[in-house]
Formats: structure tokens, sequence, C-alpha cells
């Protein structure tokens, strides 16, 4: 798909002031406010497809959904489709297949996977999911991944939703387009408490993700902030 287009990437999420967005039993709790949740809704109702790791799917009833009539017919209103396209990464294809996602039948969910992944676990997702994106070798090509979503699917717009090992891919691979950053007035702490970009990281800073400050908000005692990714 040599100059295939990509869909316009934006990854939503919220952290603690020291920079964590789960405890250090990496399970995740709710710390943000009320407000924060309607900017959730509100960036899902902007997009084509919603984009999740199969930890954060596996979380109780995780839909991906837009979640109701309100943010439904404002979709409409936008010139969408009623219902976002749900998108799991499972490099592994390690998702719960009991997650309460699939319980689910409101809109098409798809995949990304690798050929590395058990065959036995690809085939119970398979019938389980509407499309699979399986990238050859151990690791996920996102960049191809996402080329397929705009080719195949017509994912204009995609909205990641993390853990920090999806995202810190995206941003390595210069795929972010734009975050939106919640900071939030609690601190967990922790060296192994995950932040929004694990993974390997850099060495060098000359690798380091640049970013421009576009918005800033505060409301009570959480800042909003919206950031353009330099590439």
């Amino acid at each position: 798909m040599a100059g295939a287009k990509l869909p316009f990437l934006y990854v939503n999420v919220a952290m603690t002031a020291d920079g964590k967005i789960a405890p250090s039993n990496r399970h995740f709790v709710p710390f943000s406010t009320k407000r924060d949740h309607e900017l959730m809704m509100e960036l899902r109702s902007r997009a084509d497809a919603v984009l999740s790791g199969a930890r954060t799917v596996d979380l109780g009833e995780v839909d991906l959904g837009p979640g109701g009539k309100k943010w439904q017919k404002k979709r409409i209103a936008g010139g969408l489709a009623e219902f976002n396209l749900r998108v799991i990464v499972s490099g592994s294809a390690s998702v719960n297949p009991n997650a309460h996602i699939f319980k689910t039948g409101f809109s098409p969910i798809i995949l990304l996977t690798t050929a590395a992944a058990p065959k036995s676990r690809v085939k119970r997702l398979s019938a389980l999911v509407a499309d699979m994106f399986v990238s050859p070798g151990p690791s996920l090509d996102f960049r191809k991944a996402f080329e397929w979503l705009r080719e195949k699917w017509k994912v204009k717009r995609l909205l990641c939703e993390g853990g920090g090992e999806v995202n810190a891919p995206l941003f390595l691979e210069k795929l972010v387009d734009e975050l939106y950053l919640t900071i939030c007035p609690v601190i967990f702490g922790g060296r192994h408490a995950p932040t929004l970009a694990d993974g390997e990281g850099i060495t060098g800073l000359e690798d380091a993700t640049r970013l421009k400050l576009k918005r800033l908000e505060r409301i009570g005692d959480e800042l909003y902030t919206v950031f353009k990714v330099l590439k």
C-alpha cells in the first residue's frame, strides 16, 4: 500500500500529577472527574473508530461505544455513522474472549494482531470480530494496520484510548497527530505504575516526541490540555 493514507490519530489520556495512568498493580481505577468522562465521550463522538489495547478492554464493562443517545445524535449531526467502529489491539491475541465488549453488537469490532499469536486464540477470536488485521512477524506494524483501516474500513479519524503499551509505539512511529491529556490532582507513586507511554522508551533526547501546546483549560483542580505532535 505504497503512498496509502493514514487516519488522523488522536490519543486521549488522563494521568495523575506524577504521570501515572493506573496504580502499580496496573489495575485501572477511575481517578478523574465526571467532566473528564464527558470529554472522552465528546472525543468518541468525533471518531470513525475507537482503539484500545487488550488489557483495557478486559476491564469491566468496557464497550468503546459512543455512550448513549445524546452522543449518537451528535455523531449523526456531524455527518458520522450513529455508532463508531471498535478496534482492539492484541498482538498475542490474548484479549479475553469473554470480555464484555464481545457481548455488545451495536457496531463492528476489529482485531489487530500478529502472525506470532497462537492460532487457537486467533481462531476463537475470529468468531467474535467482524474483521482482523494480521501483521507478519512478532510485532504489530501499526502503520500498515492503520493504512488498512483507512483503505478497507474508511477510518479517517481514529481515537486511541491506550493503555501505555499501545500508546508508546504510536508515538515512536510518529503516527499520533494530537494528544488530549487531562492532569488530575492525585499522586499514585510506584516505579512500576504505568504511564501514558510505556514500552522500551528512548535512549537519547533527539528521539523524544516533541509537542506543541494548542490549548490549556483549568476546570476545578483538573487541567485539560491539547498538544499537537510535531513530526
